[in-house]
């Protein structure tokens, strides 16, 4: 989870908390506390994410479907750029995604290998072939 979102519901369940303890006649009858565990490594990157993303015309994002920073980096990168796709892998590649594309900017997760993201550029130049990638 980004950690806007984090913090948009943590202070929203503590609103609630506040209303249902209204009127009892306990102090404090819930002891919330809402903890930041959002991985450093994927808060990090938001930034840049985004200007990566917004700097190319299709972004593929490489990442395990399990990966919760991959989940996480992924939206970001298509809430700044709707071009963007998540895979496992260069099999699940799209030819229409790079139709009239000149750009193709390749991300992933803090876990994914290299040697993974560069199969999907290789696949991408081999097959595609945008100008730039």
């Amino acid at each position: 989870m980004d950690k806007p979102t984090f913090y948009q519901i943590a202070d929203a369940l503590r609103e609630r908390i506040k209303e249902l303890e209204v009127g009892t006649f306990e102090e404090s009858a819930v002891d919330f506390h809402a903890k930041d565990t959002i991985c450093g490594q994927v808060s990090g990157r938001d930034k840049k994410l985004r200007e990566f993303a917004a700097k190319n015309e299709v972004v593929v994002f490489v990442a395990g479907r399990n990966s919760s920073n991959g989940k996480v980096l992924y939206e970001i990168c298509r809430d700044t750029n709707p071009r963007s796709y998540f895979v496992e892998d260069e099999t699940e590649l799209k030819g229409e995604w790079f139709e009239e594309r000149d750009t193709v900017g390749i991300s992933g997760a803090t876990s994914t290998p290299q040697w993974l993201m560069e199969r999907v550029k290789l696949a991408i130049e081999n097959i595609f072939q945008p100008a730039t990638v």
